[in-house]
């Protein structure tokens, strides 16, 4: 392994945990008292993203198989970016607005009895989605930022081997995202 790489590596961990530790911070951090009214439409956003980038990595795996190497490519640096911008309007999203309680119909920020009885075990089903996505999210940034740079610099084998990994755990993520936010959604508070 060379200078750059291992330089390049040290960095993917520090972003790796400013990362995590942001997203951990804004759980902590009292949401701002005025809140932005381009705001709500965030959530609508990050599922959008979420859904283009399933997509598109569908697509880089098919122009791959394909030997369309010049179209993986471009496919793989536009979900890498909307990747990005998905973080961002992530963090923005949360910075404002700290939960939503799944199945609080009436709004209020808490789930009553009557609430969770009406969603029933569906509510199960939501939070193990939820779950998996959060921690396989956390995982596969390191594994994206890597893959990324080794196809980038054209380490074909060193990407294949990394890519076995973090392309079903992206899609994962990515899927399970839209899930998320289609399952939430109806119970946001805006």
């Amino acid at each position: 392994m060379n200078l750059t790489d291992k330089l390049f590596l040290k960095l993917v961990w520090i972003v790796t945990a400013v990362v995590l530790i942001v997203v951990v911070a804004l759980k902590l951090v009292p949401p701002p008292a005025t809140v932005p009214s381009f705001l709500y439409v965030l959530p609508h956003l990050i599922g959008g993203i979420n859904a283009t980038c399933a997509v598109l990595l569908v697509l880089s795996l098919i122009f791959v198989r394909r030997k369309n190497i010049q179209a993986h490519k471009v496919t793989n640096i536009i979900t890498f970016v909307l990747s990005a911008i998905f973080l961002v309007f992530y963090i923005l999203f949360h910075l404002y607005v700290k939960d939503t309680k799944f199945g609080d119909v009436d709004h209020d920020g808490i789930l009553s009895a009557t609430e969770a009885a009406a969603v029933g075990a569906i509510r199960y089903v939501y939070y193990f989605i939820l779950l998996t996505h959060i921690l396989l999210a956390i995982v596969v940034l390191p594994l994206i930022l890597v893959s990324f740079y080794r196809g980038l610099n054209m380490q074909i084998e060193k990407h294949r081997k990394i890519v076995r990994w973090s392309y079903p755990v992206w899609l994962y993520v990515a899927v399970s995202g839209v899930l998320v936010y289609l399952m939430i959604s109806p119970y946001y508070n805006f």
